[in-house]
């Protein structure tokens, strides 16, 4: 590639910058060096050429030595999602939320609206299956961290989360547990117009700190009863949520 631009007749200054930007890596024995010179490459651009070699050898030594990130150190590096830290056990235990699906959404208060001639408000639920979350935990106060991609600035799968870029767009919401559902009002409509979005009564105030880029630790502003509860974000073509249940001390 040096001998083709060599021969092209660029100068020296474009060459050794087109290495300096290059992912290469470049042979420079002796025997290498002398081939070099014998095709007419300058002693600029085989310096060049030298120096990247050593910075990538340095680079690689570096990325060899350094330690493994540990999965329950939240400052670690992690793959997009959100995680609950785990104090539960002397050990520390970072614990992945896994998405749910809300299977879909029903109305409440329908006869009450026909009733009224439409004064009375429809709400709007999302319905998830399961009268309980998989992810269970007795802390009344517990402490998440957000980790969002930082090249598409959202978490984990573009299309899954429609841009989401920060613990902001989110709600943890406390959902109403059924027997084998649980529910959560999403939206009401009455005759004189409608709203989309969870009840205040239903959400936590929560504290969001940014850590460093595409990384927030995310906590109640208090302690939160037993019951089940998700971050549940409206954005995208079909909702998703993030549950979890907090079951009272034993």
């Amino acid at each position: 590639m040096i001998a083709k631009m060599v021969e092209l007749k660029l100068g020296d200054g474009l060459i050794s910058s087109k290495i300096k930007t290059s992912n290469c890596s470049f042979q420079t024995a002796i025997d290498d060096i002398m081939k070099l010179k014998a095709a007419g490459v300058s002693d600029a651009v085989i310096q060049a050429m030298v120096e990247a070699g050593a910075a990538s050898n340095t680079a690689a030594d570096a990325a060899k030595n350094s330690p493994p990130p540990d999965p329950n150190d939240p400052r670690s590096p992690h793959d997009a999602g959100v995680y609950w830290l785990s104090k539960e056990n002397t050990a520390k235990e970072m614990v992945a939320l896994e998405p749910t699906v809300y299977s879909g959404a029903k109305s409440a208060g329908v006869f009450a609206a026909a009733m009224t001639s439409g004064i009375a408000k429809v709400k709007m639920k999302a319905v998830v299956r399961g009268g309980r979350a998989s992810l269970r935990m007795v802390e009344d106060n517990p402490e998440f961290w957000f980790y969002f991609e930082e090249k598409s600035h959202s978490l984990s799968n573009v299309w899954f989360w429609a841009g989401a870029s920060s613990p902001n767009e989110f709600v943890l919401a406390k959902l109403s547990a059924k027997k084998n559902e649980r529910e959560l009002v999403v939206g009401e409509a009455n005759l004189f117009g409608g709203s989309s979005g969870t009840q205040s009564k239903d959400t936590v105030e929560l504290k969001i700190e940014r850590l460093a880029p595409g990384v927030y630790r995310v906590t109640p502003e208090g302690p939160i009863p037993p019951g089940e509860y998700c971050f549940f974000y409206a954005g995208g073509d079909r909702g998703k949520l993030f549950d979890f249940g907090i079951d009272p001390p034993k």
